[in-house]
């Protein structure tokens, strides 16, 4: 890649006495981090551009109240078709790991939604989200209460192959994680826009989901870069004071 060191209007923090070695190499990152935002936007553009997909059955799930503080009755059942709160809307579905075979929720879905939650009031205004785990309504609503998931709809599979129909759920019970878009046409017809799963090749087994969380993308700002480490459901009051 060709780049000159170049002092300019670009809103680029240049603090004094900086070496002509740091300017290059920062000068490298900063043209390269430019081809990763431009190729990212590739990538979307062949996303949105995804031919017209399959038709999918109209899923049905079980949901307890709105507010998490009143308990988990009533519990009413809601189809997929009745998760898009306007036409023209996608939906947003991820699958938590939590249910059958999995019978504790997944440290790293767990971290994930908890930026959903912060989000949800911004994506509320383009898309609607649901989170859908193959857990007893009760289990997931308890673990949701223990998170401050608040802001989130709450949807437990049950008998419904939903999970297992999109690939998130083996014939065994196991759980993956999973982020599925539907959209609906005009004349009420489901379909089946995207899903991405951590497994993106037989080398590649936790990074498919990479661009859901900040987390990865903060901690690859730092010169330590991405940890060998794996979420956690609570930490230690000791280790987050260690960590400050």
């Amino acid at each position: 890649m060709s780049f000159e060191i170049i002092k300019s209007t670009l809103p680029q923090t240049n603090l004094p006495h900086e070496s002509a070695d740091y300017l290059k190499k920062r000068e490298e990152l900063r043209l390269a981090e430019l081809y990763l935002m431009r190729q990212r936007e590739k990538v979307a553009a062949l996303r949105r551009a995804l031919p017209q997909g399959v038709t999918v059955q109209d899923y049905t799930f079980e949901e307890g109240p709105a507010d998490l503080a009143a308990g988990d009755t009533p519990i009413r059942t809601v189809r997929l078709s009745e998760l898009f709160s306007a036409p023209g809307r996608a939906l947003i579905v991820y699958h938590l790991m939590y249910g059958k075979r999995q019978t504790k929720p997944c440290p790293m879905c767990t971290g994930l939604i908890d930026g959903f939650n912060g989000n949800a009031v911004h994506l509320a205004q383009n898309v609607d989200l649901a989170i859908v785990a193959a857990a007893d309504l009760a289990a997931l609503r308890a673990h949701a209460r223990t998170r401050g998931w608040d802001k989130l709809r709450l949807l437990s599979a049950g008998s419904s192959t939903f999970k297992y129909d999109l690939g998130s759920e083996g014939r065994e019970g196991n759980q993956d994680s999973e982020i599925s878009i539907f959209t609906r046409d005009a004349d009420g017809t489901l379909r089946h826009f995207y899903s991405a799963h951590p497994k993106l090749a037989a080398d590649v087994n936790e990074r498919g989901l990479d661009l859901l969380w900040s987390l990865w993308n903060m901690l690859d700002l730092t010169p330590q870069g991405r940890p060998n480490w794996y979420a956690k459901l609570d930490y230690p009051e000791k280790s987050q004071a260690s960590c400050a």
